[in-house]
């Protein structure tokens, strides 16, 4: 009787199966690289964050561009001022640039599909360069962090945790503790 069970909801299950569901996919197969959608390809292409500097921000560790936009609370310096436009100009193009790769590596990795000329030596060898990409783009933001905690007063950063909304959650940031030795300017 079990086994008489056991083999109709198998052939149910079969049955739902071959008729099918639709993919969660379905529609991304007209994306012009298919592992991109058009918003994370704009996104990489403008350098944009993506959370890829949460480990820093939510750790008590600014970032310049929200540093610009509290630049009137945080009391900033013309000279902090100054120095975080740089940055943040410098970053972007760092981060646009690795953007661009990472999207020219998908494409890649897309066509080679698309092409059938995939084969395991290929894939390989494509996504262990977006792999590298990825990992170069995300560090580029998670030290621009670094410098931008750098140039603030320890004050500054706390009152930038409270003004994002992270003062008193129970973690780390907001602290303005970073071991202190990283040369606030005055």
């Amino acid at each position: 009787m079990l086994l008489k069970i056991l083999i109709l909801a198998g052939a149910l299950a079969g049955t739902a199966w071959a008729q099918g569901t639709p993919s969660p996919y379905a529609g991304q197969q007209a994306r012009e690289i298919k592992s991109l959608s058009d918003q994370e390809r704009q996104d990489l292409l403008e350098g944009k964050g993506m959370g890829l500097a949460k480990a820093a921000e939510l750790n008590g560790y600014p970032g310049p561009m929200h540093v610009m936009e509290l630049a009137n609370q945080l009391q900033l310096t013309g000279e902090q001022r100054a120095a975080t436009r740089k940055l943040l100009t410098e970053h972007k193009a760092a981060a646009r640039q690795l953007g661009a790769s990472i999207v020219d590596a998908e494409r890649a990795l897309d066509e080679a599909f698309a092409a059938r000329r995939a084969d395991e030596a290929t894939i390989r060898k494509l996504t262990g360069e977006i792999a590298r990409l990825q990992g170069e783009l995300r560090a580029e933001h998670l030290k621009t962090h670094l410098a931008q905690t750098a140039l603030l007063r320890p004050e500054q950063v706390r009152h930038y945790a409270q003004l994002r909304g992270y003062g008193g959650e129970g973690g780390h940031g907001g602290h303005g503790g970073h071991g202190g030795g990283h040369g606030h300017h005055h």
